[in-house]
């Protein structure tokens, strides 16, 4: 068990060590996009399945509630946390279209949409960032493995390449709380 353990901590920092090195300055980017929007009375819609969307609600809480600092609350939405709004649409629209359908509803051009599948070929993710670049919005992929089809699809995608999703999705909060510290640092004297 022990070196179970060994095995999985040093697999894990190997990885974030080379994905963080590789990937500052898009990371950075993708910060500076997210300000501008907010400062500009803009919104993050944040979607995802399973730990992807625990990932969407956990870095939406940040931003609504706080982060490292004391400050106004900034305006994030997990398209994830509505089961009555879910379950209407799966049943009546079918599951590819459940984000899709919140993003015509609540997504305006400005905003930002994040989409995060550890395989980037989620069909109601897809189905999503079809519908928010439709509607005018910036699209953020956070993905792994290759991409898969959701790299193509975004305006900025951060790619994890790795196969592990455990390994992936430690890696995507851990942009989320960068971003969430990136914004508070920009934010600071707003």
């Amino acid at each position: 068990m022990i070196e179970t353990i060994r095995k999985i901590v040093n697999d894990s920092l190997d990885l974030k060590k080379s994905f963080f090195a590789a990937n500052e300055e898009p990371i950075a980017a993708i910060a500076r996009v997210v300000c501008a929007a907010l400062e500009s009375g803009h919104k993050i819609l944040l979607f995802g399945n399973g730990g992807s969307a625990a990932d969407a609600q956990h870095i939406a809480c940040e931003w609504i509630g706080r982060f490292q600092r004391e400050q106004p609350p900034l305006p994030a939405i997990a398209l994830t946390t509505d089961s009555s709004a879910l379950t209407a649409i799966g049943n009546d629209y079918g599951f590819e279209q459940v984000f899709a359908r919140q993003l015509r509803a609540l997504g305006q051009k400005g905003d930002i949409a994040v989409a995060i599948s550890t395989s980037g070929n989620s069909a109601n993710v897809l189905e999503a960032v079809r519908a928010a670049k439709e509607a005018g919005l910036v699209t953020v992929g956070l993905t792994g493995g290759d991409g898969g089809r959701l790299a193509l699809e975004v305006q900025y995608n951060l790619n994890v390449p790795h196969a592990s999703t455990p390994r992936v999705q430690e890696i995507h909060i851990m942009i989320g709380h960068i971003l969430c510290s990136l914004v508070d640092e920009h934010l600071k004297g707003l």
